[in-house]
This record gives C-alpha cells, structure tokens and sequence, in this order.
C-alpha cells in the first residue's frame, strides 16, 4: 500500500485536502489533530488519532513508523485572529514543531514538510498598492507585519537547523493565501475569500456587505488543488529552500468582492469599516523560483476557484437553512 504518511492538523482545510488526495492515491494515512471540526466528508484517511502535538509524548506516538510527515497544524486564523492573538499562537505553534521535529527524528521520520507562509516576508516591502511579487530571497532581513508571521520565519529556521544538525530532510512551503471549498468561512478564523462568501450568500438581494479596510488592499489568492499539487511536488524534490506557493494573480479585495457578486447574481452595495485589521497594503507572489525548481506553477484562475468556492459555502448556508 504506497507510501506511509502523516498528515498534521489534518482536522484543518489544507490538511484535509493533503489527506484525501494521499488516501485516494492508495497510501496509508495516518491523520492526526486536537479537534475534527472540518468539513471534509470521509472517508479521507486510513488511521484517525486525536492527539494534542504541544506535548511530546504524543508527537512519538504520530510519528511511530511513518516515513513522511506533512507538518499543517498550528495556532492560525484569518487576519481578524492572527492580528488580535500573539503569545497562544507564537507558543503553540512553536511547541507542535519543536516536538515534531524531535520526534521525527527519533522515530528515523525520512522527510518533514513544514507549512509556512507569506507572512514571514517585510512589512516594509508591502507597504503600498504596488504590490511588487515576492521572491523568497526577500525575507531576510526580517519584519513580519505578525506575531503569527515571526513564528513561521522561526519555523523555518528551526526547521533547517535540524536539517543540519540531525540529518533529517526537510521542505518548507511558503503558502499565498490558499482558499476553496472544505475551509472555514465563520467564526473569526476565516479567511478573505470564505468570509466574503459567506457575506454574500447570506446577503439579502438587493443588500450590503461590509469590507475590511477601503478595499484597495492588493493579495493574490492561490486555489487548494493547487496548493496540494505543488506541495506533493515539493514534497518529493530535492530543493531544501523555502519556496512559494501560491498564484501571481493579484486582485484588490474590492476586485474580489465584486467577482463574488457577480457568480452571485445578486446587487450587493459595499460599505467600509476602517477600524478594521486589513493587514498589508500589497502582497503577491513571485513564482520564478517554484518555476525553476518545479517545472510548475499554480494555474486556476481566480473566478474559476472563487466560484467552486462560492458554490460549496452556499449550499452548506443552505442545509443549515440559513438561505433559501
């Protein structure tokens, strides 16, 4: 049966997805997470265990004969929670991937992949509307805009400490802001896409929605099969640097919202909170590296997600009865 694997935080969107498309493909899959609030329908998995990874103990039980490790759990939200919450979410995320990376290689693990992401690079190079592509060279020197970013640039370098130190490989994907079906789209975890989603579809019609911030924020948001397939292809390379993953398709949140009203088919008003967290001014990705290393880039188009994701957030609205 395959490859053995082990999906961390697999109760989450990026985890899930990783599990199903590993499972599918004929693998033993262990999943592993504190909680199981996901929304992916089973089976996706050939072993569930729920095991809190901030303790170690657990971490060896995880890890016990697997050969690889898909390290997604961590302390993490959209830009509401992670621009509200600092010490919890430096704290337990740093203590999943000191304890995981320990217990991988006592459990002889051959490979770890860590989940990282676009907030490691510098405030000071996303500060206006521009939003120049970022290449990985480009975070250091370091000024995450987060506590939440400078606990994923730690990541990194503990990461490739072990490396050096232990001989374990590892590979560290810088995610853009992976969104799609299977995610959360409430509660204060959400991010962009889903939380406008849901505005939408629960928005009367004619109605209003309210926008973080003037609207004029730039990101580029990358779609889950995407970010699947180039974290498989990372996973089984030989590249050992950091590496974006994430689409070079860069839209305003405005543009955004107005591709949701659209595949809506509804007339929807935009109003504007600016006490509202909006986090940087301008963030893309610069895919030159992924290019290179890879052979590959991630390709949907942004409607063409937005809309797989739209669709799934409003029939889940639905069976709640929530929308007609």
């Amino acid at each position: 049966m395959g490859e053995r694997y082990l999906i961390c935080g697999a109760g989450g969107f990026i985890g899930s997805h990783m599990a199903r498309r590993l499972y599918e493909e004929g693998n033993f899959v262990r999943v592993v997470d504190i909680k199981w609030d996901g929304f992916m329908e089973e089976p996706y998995y050939t072993e569930k265990i729920t095991l809190d990874l901030r303790n170690y103990e657990n971490c060896l039980i995880a890890t016990e004969d697997i050969v690889y490790v898909f390290q997604f759990a961590a302390d993490m939200g959209g830009i509401g929670y992670i621009t509200s919450i600092g010490a919890d979410i430096m704290k337990n995320s740093a203590l999943i991937n000191i304890n995981m990376l320990r217990a991988s290689v006592e459990n002889r693990v051959k490979r770890i992949f860590f989940s990282s992401s676009a907030c490691v690079y510098p405030e000071f190079k996303q500060l206006d509307e521009v939003a120049p592509a970022l290449k990985e060279e480009d975070a250091i020197p370091a000024q995450p805009d987060s506590f939440y970013g400078w606990e994923k640039l730690f990541s990194e370098q503990l990461y490739t400490a072990f490396h050096r130190d232990y001989g374990i490989e590892v590979r560290i994907a810088r995610y853009h802001n992976i969104y799609g079906p299977y995610g959360t789209y409430e509660g204060g975890r959400e991010k962009a896409p889903a939380a406008l989603c849901r505005k939408i579809a629960l928005s009367p019609d004619p109605g209003v929605i309210e926008i973080w911030g003037d609207g004029n924020q730039k990101r580029s948001f990358c779609f889950i099969d995407d970010a699947i397939e180039g974290s498989l292809r990372l996973m089984h390379s030989d590249f050992m640097g950091p590496l974006n993953i994430g689409s070079d398709e860069l839209v305003t949140i405005n543009q955004l919202a107005d591709m949701i009203i659209e595949i809506s088919g509804k007339k929807i008003e935009k109003k504007y909170d600016l006490t509202k967290p909006q986090g940087v001014r301008g963030r893309n990705s610069d895919n030159t590296l992924i290019k290179k290393v890879l052979g590959w880039a991630p390709s949907t188009p942004l409607r063409e997600g937005i809309e797989k994701t739209y669709r799934w957030i409003e029939e889940e609205l639905r069976k709640q009865n929530r929308i007609k």
